[in-house]
């Protein structure tokens, strides 16, 4: 091997390396980008929630008088796990640990209800 192949593969491994630089480049535009729309939906999302409530409040005394059963999105939210759960139940899904992931076919279940109003 001479002097010349020697430099000609640095100058390969150069240019490669000029090109895997740019690439990383790009993907950590696209980063920023992903980051900053997560953060602008997650902001958007907080505040359709808060329009949410607020839009529902007025309704929690009629159901109540009605004897209708409050959806768990209305009462105070406590996480997004616990409003995933509840999501799941209004479904139809059992989310107790006696029944998780079946579907409720007789009405309310106490053990999921019991749960849901922890």
């Amino acid at each position: 091997m001479d002097k010349r192949d020697i430099f000609v593969q640095i100058d390969q491994m150069e240019e490669q390396m000029g090109t895997l630089y740019a690439e990383l480049g790009e993907i950590k535009r696209q980063i920023i980008e992903l980051l900053e729309e997560n953060k602008r939906l997650g902001i958007e999302n907080q505040q359709l929630r808060k329009l949410l409530k607020k839009d529902a409040e007025p309704m929690l005394p009629l159901l109540q008088a009605a004897g209708a059963s409050i959806p768990v999105s209305m009462k105070e939210p406590t996480g997004e796990g616990y409003d995933n759960l509840a999501r799941i139940y209004h479904e139809g899904f059992h989310i107790c640990n006696v029944y998780y992931g079946h579907l409720r076919t007789e009405g309310d279940c106490l053990f999921c209800m019991s749960f849901l109003n922890k």
